[in-house]
């Protein structure tokens, strides 16, 4: 692993993430507020810090909540998209300006999702909105038919399930 993602795990205290990489969360809004798809009371907000290493991904998942990506340091992130057809994939890059990313993008709550670092590592942070709770978290390769389906019709993105 580079240096330097050794280094950000350590001194951010970095734990490993179920969907890949590594976070901390770093804020939990005290305002609570109505989530209309969950039909439940939260966290108006949360955030927090993720880093991918070279060779990790995130695998396909998606979320209930509307999520907004943050570079921060190291190589762009690629993040793939699809919806719930998973017909067309959208590849999009997170990263500084001028080397073909936007250092902010926002991903919409139910689509999949997948990200890979393109170089060492990749350190981002993520808002969500209402607040993220692991039971929104859906896995792709919990779903066998779209899983399936989805390495039909993109082979190339079937190691990301």
């Amino acid at each position: 692993m580079n240096p330097r993602a050794e280094e950000l795990i350590s001194s951010l205290k970095l734990s490993p993430h179920p969907e890949g990489g590594y976070y901390r969360e770093v804020f939990r809004s005290r305002k609570r507020v109505s989530h209309p798809d969950a039909g439940e009371v939260r966290p108006a907000l949360t955030g927090i810090y993720f880093l991918l290493a070279d060779g990790q991904v995130s695998r396909w998942h998606r979320c209930l909540s509307d999520e907004i990506w943050h570079y921060h340091e190291g190589g762009p992130l690629e993040l793939r998209t699809a919806g719930p057809g998973l017909e067309r994939i959208e590849r999009r890059l997170l990263g500084p300006p001028g080397r073909g990313g936007e250092p902010i993008l926002a991903i919409e709550a139910g689509l999949w999702l997948t990200a890979r670092s393109t170089e060492d590592y990749t350190l981002t942070g993520c808002a969500v909105g209402p607040g993220f709770e692991f039971r929104d978290l859906e896995f792709l390769s919990d779903f066998p038919k779209e899983a399936a389906r989805l390495a039909e019709l993109h082979p190339e993105t079937a190691q990301f399930i």
